[in-house]
């Protein structure tokens, strides 16, 4: 696994800790993997088996959701449009 130092101030840094205590996260390394992956996929990039089972763990793991289907199709739509718009 690589490391990446960052310099952040500290009310983002106590954020991230925040997140981190609340989201049920081990670490800031690992709640900010997950931001990385989630702006991954929002863009549109492939996931490897690893990536994509992590997500579902994380998935899982933050219990149920609060979106009806209508919406959730709805924000899939719009992904996928904007997809289309970024290639074009």
């Amino acid at each position: 696994m690589a490391i990446i130092t960052i310099s952040l101030p500290d009310s983002t840094k106590d954020w991230i800790e925040d997140q981190v205590r609340s989201g049920g996260f081990a670490d800031a390394g690992e709640y900010m993997n997950e931001l990385v992956t989630q702006e991954r996929v929002r863009q549109g990039e492939e996931l490897s088996l690893e990536e994509v089972r992590h997500l579902v763990k994380v998935s899982k793991a933050s219990g149920i959701g609060t979106k009806t289907m209508d919406e959730l199709f709805a924000e899939a739509e719009r992904l996928v449009e904007a997809k289309k718009a970024r290639r074009a």
